[in-house]
């Protein structure tokens, strides 16, 4: 029985034709042999392919795929029964055809940025052709802090002119055409609401990237602790690995964003057990407002010291006359509302730190001010005392 199932599985073979490749088609394959110098991939329809060992070979000298594995490939040639194929166009296939056609079919070429000129990176194609490649083509959220130089890159040829003398790549293509198969794959296993390590790949004012393999999302500067964050570089730095929790996925638009603080403690959750109503503590002065002063109590948690506690029953314009921000004070609980995540307080003593004389004479001269404005010349007065009369004679 076994001998005719097999006979069968022969006789259906033998109908079987062969693989028609185009030079330059993708192709999914499976790793099926690494061998000291070729690596074998199985192509379907009883077709196997070979390419180097050296295009899955990184800087450290590690192969980064193993048998059985499913990869892309791009079509070469086939010669004599043997069907070559490539990843990527390395060193020694510099000629101008093979660019050539590397170009119309969208093979990537292995280069190495020789440094930025004048809009964009001067850029070395398999080991020796000359190419450019514009700052807009480089990457995808690049900081302009990154230095690329002497980096060995993937670039995709966008543009073929004079024989070869004058291409134009792009990095970014190649990340965006991963970014899109990894997606893809992603797209299967999570899910909102997730935890998920990442990688800070790029960091700006409004926040940073997070990568997290193969997909780059937003952390909001916002989102990166309870606290407020003055100086995102004193919190993250590039290659930092990070546990980020997924606030929102939106695969049409490619729009991700994330929160490291939600994977933190909340402050406020047992508020009223770490500051009870009457309790006194240290904190310092976060913010002025024209109505009173936020006080810092610990990461994530302000109080407000209103105004009309501030001044010891004198009338202040603004709490800048007393208090500057950083300065450290001792605050009472007065109350507490957990569902608003606020509290409010009052000084519990003197300042720890004395205002300059300087800003004490202005605020004298101040407050004397704003008594006068609130004081009426008393009924029968009106014209004031004759001192003033006899010094306004004296005047004119």
């Amino acid at each position: 029985m076994n001998e005719e199932m097999s006979f069968a599985e022969l006789l259906a073979e033998s109908y079987e034709e062969p693989v028609k490749l185009q030079a330059g088609e993708k192709i999914k394959a499976r790793v099926v042999r690494m061998g000291r110098d070729m690596v074998f991939v199985d192509l379907g329809g009883k077709s196997e392919g070979i390419f180097p060992l050296s295009e899955v070979t990184d800087a450290e000298g590690e192969v980064t795929i193993k048998e059985g594995d499913d990869i892309q490939v791009f079509f070469l040639s086939a010669e004599h029964g043997e069907i070559r194929c490539t990843t990527r166009l390395g060193k020694g296939a510099e000629s101008s055809a093979l660019l050539e056609s590397a170009f119309k079919s969208g093979i990537p070429v292995a280069g190495r940025v020789d440094g930025e000129i004048k809009g964009g990176f001067a850029v070395k194609l398999a080991g020796s052709t000359r190419a450019f490649c514009p700052f807009s083509q480089i990457g995808i959220n690049r900081s302009e802090d990154e230095d690329l130089s002497g980096r060995e890159l993937d670039f995709k040829i966008i543009e073929f002119g004079e024989n070869g003398r004058n291409l134009i790549v792009s990095h970014r293509k190649v990340m965006e055409e991963q970014r899109r198969e990894k997606m893809a794959q992603l797209r299967e296993t999570l899910s909102e609401g997730m935890t998920i390590i990442g990688t800070v790949s790029s960091i700006r004012d409004f926040g940073a990237f997070i990568d997290i393999g193969g997909l780059d999302g937003l952390l909001p500067i916002s989102e990166i602790c309870w606290g407020h964050v003055e100086d995102i570089n004193e919190r993250l730095h590039l290659g930092q690995k990070v546990e980020v929790k997924i606030m929102k996925l939106d695969w049409e638009a490619e729009r991700f964003s994330f929160s490291l603080k939600d994977t933190m403690p909340d402050p406020w959750h047992d508020i009223l057990g770490s500051y009870p109503l009457g309790s006194s503590h240290k904190g310092r002065v976060a913010r002025l407002t024209n109505f009173g002063a936020f006080i810092n109590l610990e990461e994530g948690v302000d109080g407000l010291l209103h105004i009309s506690k501030i001044g010891a029953g004198r009338r202040l314009n603004h709490p800048r006359e007393v208090l500057e921000t950083g300065q450290e004070v001792e605050v009472k609980i007065e109350a507490v509302k957990p569902e608003e995540r606020r509290i409010s307080l009052a000084l519990t003593g003197e300042l720890t730190q004395d205002v300059d004389e300087t800003r004490q004479g202005e605020t004298n001269s101040d407050s004397k001010d704003d008594y006068r404005q609130y004081t009426r010349p008393t009924k029968g007065n009106s014209m004031g005392t004759l001192g003033d009369l006899l010094a306004a004679k004296l005047k004119t």
